[in-house]
């Protein structure tokens, strides 16, 4: 009888050692999943590298306008009314008003990006010197271009007259826009107060230094 238990016992103990493993392994995974559901457990901190970067703000609009685009102080038909999403309905820029054969000058000193015609109107962009990066970029239209890509140019340099058509307001005007990068921003933040005074601008006298 003996001699018939010894290979029944053998089998079991096998057959436990071969479930021993697995045993195991359930349960770590139980203590793991118990330790997650623990709220007393506190949870791992996130590692610097897996956290995203910050947005870098964008650095604010500089009022170094020194002259509107068109006339001493023009009527603005319509202000900037910035769109709520990148393919919203708004108006990009302030539209002024301005008669056929204006002259339009750059408010700031920059460099010529683009002079040429889109969709049958011509357009004028400047680049604006020393305002980040991406730098800031003005547009006028429609405006018959007297420079050409890559001229520098003074503020207050005329850089074109309007065009007598290709104005989208009821009577002609200028549309006056102002991007960073592809950032929709209000043109008219360029302008410092002394700008919006109305009349044309003075030059005071130099103390010390005859009039002439």
């Amino acid at each position: 009888m003996h001699a018939q238990r010894r290979p029944t016992r053998r089998l079991r103990a096998r057959r436990y050692l071969a479930l021993l493993p697995i045993l195991l392994i359930t349960v770590v995974a139980m203590v793991a999943t118990v330790a997650r559901a623990d709220p007393r457990v506190p949870p791992r901190a996130p590692s610097l590298a897996a956290l995203p970067a910050p947005p870098v703000p964008a650095p604010p609009v500089p009022a170094i306008g020194r002259a509107w685009p068109v006339g001493a102080r023009p009527e603005v038909v319509r202000g900037w009314e910035p769109p709520a999403g990148p393919y919203a309905r708004g108006h990009r820029g302030v539209d002024l008003a301005a008669p056929p054969g204006t002259a339009v000058r750059a408010v700031a000193a920059g460099r010529v990006s683009f002079a040429g015609r889109v969709a049958g109107r011509g357009v004028v962009s400047v680049e604006l010197s020393a305002t980040g990066r991406p730098p800031l970029r003005t547009t006028y239209e429609p405006v018959r271009a007297s420079v050409r890509k890559g001229d520098e140019v003074a503020p207050g340099q005329v850089v074109g007259t309007v065009e007598p058509t290709g104005s989208h307001c009821a009577r002609t005007c200028v549309h006056w826009g102002l991007l960073r990068g592809g950032v929709y921003l209000d043109p008219l933040s360029l302008l410092p107060p002394w700008l919006w005074r109305s009349g044309p601008s003075r030059l005071l006298p130099v103390l010390g230094v005859p009039l002439p």
